[in-house]
Order: C-alpha cells, then structure tokens, then sequence
C-alpha cells in the first residue's frame, strides 16, 4: 500500500514509517509532496494520507500519528509504547514527556538540516528508529553510568541538599531573570534551551524544572512557553497582515499544523477561524 504525507519530515514523518513497516505492511512505500498537494496526489496514487490535518491518520488530541497508528492496528509492543511517548514529547514540543524527547527532536533536525532529499532522509530515519526500537526493548532501565561506584552517593548528597534546603517564602531572584528570558526570547522566535538557561542563572536545570511551576502559573517549563507562544501569535492576528503561515514560524512553530493544533487547544478555535471573528468585529 501507498502512504503519503507533506515533504521535509522530520518527526511524526519518519517515525510512522518506520512504524507502518516494521507492524502494518512490511511493502508499505512512502511518498512526499508539497503540503497543498497531499490529499490531491493521495487520489492520484490510491495513497493513504497521514500526518496532515482532516484525514484519517493524523493528531488527536494531545496525541500524534504515531499514537493513532498504535491505537489503530492494535499494536501491544512495550517498546513501541516506550517509543511513543519519546516521539510524542519531539513532535509536539513536550520534552517533559519523555526525557529522551529533546535528543530525539535533536537528532531528527539535524539529520533533515544535512540531508535534503527526503527519500534518503526516510532511510537514515530508519537505522535510528531501528536503534531506537533495540534500545526500548533491551537496554531501556541500563544507565550509561550504573556502575559508577560515586553515581548513587552523588545523587544521595544532591537529595539532602534539596531536602535541607529551607523554605523563606519570599520569590526567589532567579524568577525574575527568568521571566526576563523567556521575553527576550518571545522575539527571537523561541530558541529555549533549559540547560542553556540553567547555566545563565546559576541553577542546577532538575531543580529549576522541579521549581518552576511554583512561580509560572502552576505550568510546567513547556506548557507555559507554549502559552507565551499562542499569545503572541494572537497578537499578530490581531495586529498584523502576516499570513498564518508566517505567524507560526514568528511564533516558534515546526510547521503550521502543529501550530493549528496548540492554538485550537488554548482557544478552542483554529487560527484561521480566529482571525474571520476578528476581521468580523
């Protein structure tokens, strides 16, 4: 069977085949065209669409295509649900998910940034989600470090440090710098990188990830830079010419369609519904 699905993957596009191939049709083939020509050429070629919104196989929810093909072919692997929740958290930005996510994200736009043709892209793709597939399946609870005779002693002294660490009530310093952060970052399109920012505040990045919510509106470090994102993609609706298109690469965004679905989840509209009720006032 043919399966098609918008041109330059990076996540969801690569990890879907290699899921379709390895537990759905082992003859599967891929094919990859300019977004607006997706549901033409999947008539064209009796392909099945994916990854793309108002078709079959595609986002729901807070889930990916790689769920829904999961849930779908009823496919009961423990590795793969390992699996699941990495690409998960890579495609839709939530690295708290998994905290092999950002390594995932990491890889897989490097690997789209050095090769251009997507068919090769698709291939390499597939020696990574192979090793990925080993590594959930035989060497998911080893650490790199479990025989390190200081690892656990470290980690017990860190712990103590934290427990003994007294409460003053007061808002932290660094909360501050932080907010001023992440609006510097606002206009330089989001490039958030926690350990980055770990670092400039002279924090350890478990602790800031730990304490975070408690002063950014009970959210967590993503949740809450997503919602900075949607609400300045709302003020650039509202404000601007830009082509939606635009505001979600202004605003951070992969593609337009994962910027389609985190603004339907904040405001329970799409973007483009948004801006008619806009225009209408």
């Amino acid at each position: 069977m043919k399966w098609i699905t918008r041109e330059r993957p990076k996540i969801d596009r690569i990890a879907c085949p290699w899921l379709i191939k390895k537990f759905v049709d082992t003859e599967a083939a891929f094919i990859y065209v300019p977004y607006e020509q997706v549901l033409e050429k999947a008539k064209e070629f009796d392909a099945i669409p994916f990854d793309i919104p108002e078709v079959e196989y595609t986002h729901y929810q807070d889930q990916c295509t790689f769920d829904y093909i999961i849930k779908k072919h009823e496919i009961n692997d423990p590795a793969v649900t390992i699996i699941a929740a990495i690409v998960r958290g890579a495609d839709t930005d939530r690295h708290e998910i998994a905290k092999e996510a950002a390594g995932l994200w990491a890889i897989s736009a490097g690997l789209s940034y050095n090769i251009t043709n997507d068919y090769k892209l698709l291939e390499t793709g597939m020696f990574l989600y192979d090793a990925l597939y080993s590594w959930a399946t035989h060497l998911y609870t080893q650490k790199h470090l479990q025989n390190n005779p200081f690892e656990n002693l470290l980690h017990e002294v860190y712990s103590k440090l934290l427990k003994d660490k007294k409460n003053t009530g007061k808002t932290p310093s660094w909360v501050k710098d932080l907010k001023e952060i992440i609006q510097d970052q606002i206009d330089a399109q989001f490039a958030f990188d926690l350990k980055k920012i770990s670092t400039e505040l002279d924090l350890n990045p478990s602790y800031l990830s730990r304490e975070f919510s408690k002063h950014f509106e009970d959210l967590n470090f993503g949740e809450y830079v997503r919602k900075q994102r949607i609400e300045k993609a709302i003020n650039l609706i509202e404000n601007s010419s830009y082509t939606l298109t635009e505001i979600a690469y202004m605003t951070g965004f992969s593609d337009q369609s994962h910027f389609t679905r985190i603004f339907k989840a904040h405001t329970g509209n799409n973007p483009s519904s948004y801006r008619r009720k806009i225009r209408k006032k």
